[in-house]
């Protein structure tokens, strides 16, 4: 192992941080083949190496950091049979478990309405409480705000026309409050932006407001209105689904609002466990639908089939 480590700081350059990162994940694998009373590198099957990855993974590492093992005794491995000191490579197949994806944190109902409805306290804030009212009213993406032109917006029929990932065009309702937030700030949009300029939010400058600025406002309006944690956009459209998850439980509905493919991304964005899922089931699906046998008898009048 010395000679390997040596091998990636001389030939290969890797930096001393790489360097000690390789001997640290090599070490612990020595340290396991002694438990497993196997001394020899060469000895290691890839039937020992996915029983070494199920201990990493019981000892809690996540799928990153046991990927990283994994591509560290990889190099390790063609540096021994570079050396003709192993006959085989035996993490070649081998892959990490998939991580789980950190989830955003929710923000409290209330702490929200709080949030939102804190007076503005000058013409740019109005435009960043508008800005907020309709990612939480939408479950707008950062991109989608930004992106946003002033004709996409009805606000007669209470309706935003929003385009989101591939160029999909979805048509979102936009909330009451939302509606009203945007009717203060058009007359201030119109003192700000040129003639030309399409975007629904602008700049000082009267331009396109950029992602950065979106973000750097919703973080400073959190800390001047007494946010209890850091807000950033993506909190606000991960409130809105799993607030109207809580009150409608329609999760095909929100995967709609949400511009979501594949309702598994949904499932993800609402942190729902297998259990709500198998509730909504027996709730909703015609051949999944229990009734206690009371209820069952009054309205078949023991015709099972006839629905």
């Amino acid at each position: 192992m010395t000679a390997f480590i040596q091998h990636l700081a001389s030939e290969k350059r890797h930096s001393p941080r790489t360097c000690d990162s390789y001997q640290r994940d090599l070490q612990r694998l020595a340290v396991w083949l002694v438990e497993q009373e196997s001394r020899e590198w060469r000895n290691l099957s890839g039937y020992d190496l996915r029983r070494y990855v199920a201990n990493l993974s019981r000892a809690g590492l996540s799928g990153r950091s046991i990927a990283r093992h994994l591509s560290a005794i990889r190099r390790f491995y063609q540096y021994l049979l570079r050396e003709r000191l192993a006959t085989d490579n035996p993490a070649l197949d081998i892959r990490a478990p998939k991580s789980s994806r950190r989830l955003p944190g929710v923000a409290d109902v209330d702490q929200l309405n709080s949030l939102l409805d804190a007076a503005p306290d000058d013409p740019l804030e109005v435009r960043d409480r508008c800005m907020f009212e309709l990612m939480y009213s939408s479950g707008l993406r950062l991109a989608e705000l930004a992106s946003l032109d002033i004709d996409a917006v009805d606000c007669k029929g209470g309706e935003a026309r929003v385009v989101g990932k591939g160029g999909k065009t979805r048509l979102l309702p936009v909330g009451r409050k939302a509606l009203e937030a945007i009717a203060q700030w058009l007359p201030i949009r119109a003192g700000l932006a040129p003639e030309a300029e399409p975007a629904l939010f602008v700049s000082r400058r009267g331009d396109r407001i950029s992602h950065r600025s979106v973000q750097s406002r919703l973080s400073r309006w959190g800390v001047l209105k007494g946010a209890d944690q850091k807000l950033h956009p993506h909190m606000l459209r991960h409130s809105f689904a799993s607030h109207m998850l809580e009150s409608s439980g329609d999760l095909r509905a929100i995967q709609e609002l949400l511009g979501h493919a594949d309702i598994a991304t949904t499932q993800v964005y609402t942190h729902l466990d297998f259990q709500h899922l198998a509730r909504v089931y027996d709730q909703s699906h015609p051949r999944a639908r229990r009734r206690n046998s009371r209820d069952y008898d009054d309205q078949n009048d023991g015709q099972e089939g006839t629905t």
